[in-house]
């Protein structure tokens, strides 16, 4: 069993709000398709529908207002409609995909899952059907709600449920010796131990809203995965054909993470 997480950049337009990437997504529901049937669960960010908000009304830190009430309500109904986009183009492609809000069924406690019923996603994909979860808004038991960022379900997910590997879609090659959208001269790094990891702060600096790390954050969360020795592969998914490859278990430009 396998995750493939599809960054907020890669599905929406992250610079004009609510703005989803189209294109992209259908052409990405095609690469999943031609890759075969599989046991495959999909979780995507919020990008331009779920971080705006989110930063709006201050959804990560927790309750302080009345008025967060409304935005909570708002954060989580943007990403169902952004998850429905998914939903629908992967339907479209012959896929059996399934929405599973992860609101319904997972607490946090200071912005980390504790209670979670992942038996929910498993019997989904006993059922031959591609479950697929998203970046949410979600009840939390010391700061009543916050975001439960796409990539701390992936890796989550990837744990729980065995997946021998989590494919990480995001807008660029990998990760970078510095930005690659900034510095012209970044290297990819094409295999990234999690000690070295952990002494480059400035990695992968956000150039858009991201309420929940951006780069760093990714790989941090995608860190917990392979601590127990499930395969990370970082891809750029907005390139046509990698995502497909990638399945397949074809070489392509990435970063692999490592213990």
């Amino acid at each position: 069993m396998e995750i493939l997480k599809l960054g907020g950049s890669v599905v929406t337009k992250k610079d004009l709000p609510k703005t989803p990437n189209t294109e992209a997504i259908k052409r990405l529901a095609s690469e999943v398709a031609l890759a075969g049937p599989r046991r495959l669960v999909i979780v995507h960010g919020g990008g331009s529908y779920g971080h705006p908000l989110a930063k709006e009304y201050d959804i990560a830190a927790g309750y302080s207002s009345p008025r967060q009430l409304a935005g909570f309500s708002m954060t989580h109904q943007t990403m169902v409609e952004l998850n429905g986009i998914v939903v629908e183009a992967l339907l479209d492609a012959g896929i059996p995909a399934v929405s599973i809000a992860p609101s319904s069924f997972i607490v946090t406690e200071d912005r980390r899952i504790v209670d979670a019923d992942f038996s929910i996603v498993s019997r989904a994909l006993d059922s031959n059907m591609v479950p697929v979860l998203y970046g949410d808004a979600v009840l939390d038991s010391a700061r009543k709600f916050t975001i439960l960022s796409g990539d701390q379900l992936a890796a989550r997910l990837a744990t729980e449920l065995g997946a021998t590997r989590v494919i990480f879609g995001v807008d660029v090659d990998g990760v970078f010796t510095a930005n690659p959208k900034l510095v012209k001269e970044a290297k990819l790094i094409e295999e990234l131990s999690l000690s070295k990891m952990r002494g480059m702060v400035r990695i992968g600096e956000a150039l858009s809203t991201d309420v929940t790390g951006g780069m760093l954050g990714k790989i941090n969360e995608a860190g917990a995965a392979a601590e127990v020795g499930i395969e990370v592969q970082l891809v750029n998914a907005l390139k046509p054909g990698v995502v497909n490859a990638a399945l397949r278990g074809d070489k392509v430009p990435c970063t692999w993470l490592r213990r």
